[in-house]
């Protein structure tokens, strides 16, 4: 998990991968999966995630004011599904159910998911109307990390690393796609 720079850190997330949300709020801790998750801005950078009202993860955004964007691999699919599937306000024990052990960056309490390659910190832009009318929320990228494996000097190495490295991208119940071959235009 290496640092990446924030004038860099759109890059994390402009291949439109599917990412993990987590949140944390009065000792309360929960990862939902998301597909609809985009890059906003660059300076300062920001992204956006849909959030779906009926999800403990966006109460406690909410209520917290800040969440992290995680990018799942190839190899945690299975993992990405579940989280995605599972709700904590009818599983409460979900993350326990399925094995995640939440870690913190040095200076946040804001949750984070081992095994993914990318790691955004985001504070929330609050904008009541879009996260009423359209579950979008905005978030300020405070700190960022990748996988040195696959992302380094500002740049994807996915034809480098092991395929099980490789983003995934939700299209429709359970089907993934994952990140391809680089070509130049």
């Amino acid at each position: 998990m290496q640092p990446v720079s924030l004038d860099k850190a759109y890059r994390l997330m402009n291949h439109g991968p599917t990412v993990l949300v987590s949140a944390t709020h009065g000792g309360v801790a929960n990862v939902m999966a998301a597909a609809w998750a985009c890059v906003l801005d660059f300076t300062p950078p920001k992204v956006t995630v849909v959030l779906d009202m009926a999800t403990a993860t966006r109460g406690l955004i909410e209520a917290s004011g800040a969440f992290a964007l995680q990018l799942p691999t190839r190899a945690m699919v299975a993992l990405t599904t579940a989280l995605g599937t599972d709700s904590a306000r009818t599983v409460p024990d979900k993350l326990a159910r399925h094995g995640v052990h939440l870690f913190h960056a040095p200076g946040s309490d804001v949750p984070l998911v081992p095994g993914c390659v990318g790691w955004l910190l985001c504070q929330l832009v609050p904008e009541p109307h879009n996260q009423q009318t359209h579950d979008l929320f905005i978030g300020e990228v405070t700190a960022a990390w990748a996988d040195e494996r696959v992302f380094s000097q500002g740049r994807w190495h996915f034809e480098q690393a092991a395929d099980e490295l490789r983003t995934i991208h939700h299209v429709a119940g359970g089907h993934y796609l994952v990140s391809g071959e680089s070509v130049q235009g």
